[in-house]
């Protein structure tokens, strides 16, 4: 059977840079005055161990109200602008023109496009007219691991093809100055912008990058609650459940180790894991889960302190950190997203 390797693998990020220290200070200003115990959630900013975040609007932004036109707006300004890069660099990495793409895979949840991202980029690159387009909605921070793994099936399906997966979010404008919630504020220490790009490949003169193996999905039922988006007139509003890193620790692994049991492997023929980080507890939880040495996810935190959690292109991120940081052998990537589900997917990393 053809395997698909990842032929490249690039990242974006906006030109506004988010201090950790400055941003609590705002937050501070922000929910102080309508927000009795405050003072008692400021350890996040710290706790989160965010040094720094990219923004695609500067930081006085998120001191006023914005309606959900307005935010959307410039989502797609944005988010266009940002795909369009990091599809440059992937496509300058594999030594390939626009016009060798045969498909387009756009993974994004915290916007709204149609016309969709796809499209809107191939107004900026000259993709060919007749090039697939397979937009995809709703993943959150599932949508890096997922987003790979349709694109390694898209390529096995069709083995002439370069598959290119792209991945946005604009975490940063969905933040809602007015709201008072405990998730709200918690948000504003976590997320930030960036974008990927990935060229997925079954054709034998890109058979020496990593090859992608299985992947697989778990969706836990009575779980809708966990993770994801509340719509609301002037935006969206975030959910996600403080449950989330004991759901890691106590529900993950059985999911894992039955995912490996099906490809005839354990955890011992694991070399690394790539993972996406989430926050700080949720690293925590993933190396307690695997039985790893705290703090040994050494990629998902370099990337979590210089840029936060963007949401489904983190993991991206961390994979491109792992693969700098000269790692070899089989590992296990991992994502956790709305639904609420877990996504794994195997890659062999030369």
């Amino acid at each position: 059977m053809l395997l698909p390797h990842l032929v490249a693998l690039s990242g974006a990020v906006p030109r506004f840079d988010l201090d950790q220290d400055e941003v609590a200070s705002r937050a501070g200003a922000i929910f102080a005055p309508m927000v009795s115990d405050f003072q008692r959630l400021t350890p996040v900013y710290r706790n989160a161990e965010i040094e720094h975040r990219h923004s695609c609007v500067p930081i006085d932004w998120y001191t006023d109200h914005h309606s959900f036109a307005e935010r959307n707006e410039l989502f797609l300004e944005h988010a266009t602008a940002l795909l369009a890069e990091a599809a440059r660099k992937a496509l300058d990495q594999a030594g390939l023109q626009p016009r060798d793409i045969d498909m387009l895979i756009t993974v994004c949840s915290s916007g709204i496009a149609t016309p969709s991202l796809d499209a809107r980029v191939m107004q900026r690159l000259e993709f060919r007219s007749d090039v697939q387009r397979l937009p995809i909605f709703g993943l959150g921070c599932a949508g890096g691991v997922l987003g790979l793994s349709r694109a390694a099936a898209l390529a096995r399906a069709m083995p002439d093809s370069r598959v290119m997966l792209l991945a946005v979010e604009l975490c940063g404008l969905t933040f809602r100055q007015q709201d008072r919630s405990k998730s709200n504020i918690i948000a504003t220490a976590l997320f930030g912008d960036g974008a990927a790009a990935a060229i997925v490949s079954c054709r034998p003169e890109h058979a020496g990058g990593p090859a992608i193996g299985a992947a697989a999905e778990h969706t836990w039922p009575h779980s809708l609650g966990v993770m994801g988006w509340d719509v609301l007139d002037d935006g969206l509003k975030v959910v996600f459940s403080g449950s989330i890193p004991d759901l890691v620790r106590n529900d993950l692994r059985p999911v894992v180790d039955g995912f490996l049991a099906r490809q005839g492997l354990g955890p011992g023929d694991i070399a690394g894991y790539v993972c996406h980080p989430g926050g700080a507890k949720v690293i925590d939880a993933l190396e307690d889960c695997f039985d790893l040495p705290p703090r040994s996810m050494k990629a998902a935190r370099d990337i979590l302190r210089r840029h936060g959690n963007m949401s489904s292109v983190t993991v991206l991120f961390v994979l491109q950190e792992t693969l700098a940081q000269g790692a070899h052998g089989r590992h296990l990537l991992t994502a956790l997203g709305p639904g609420f589900t877990a996504a794994m997917l195997l890659m062999d990393l030369p």
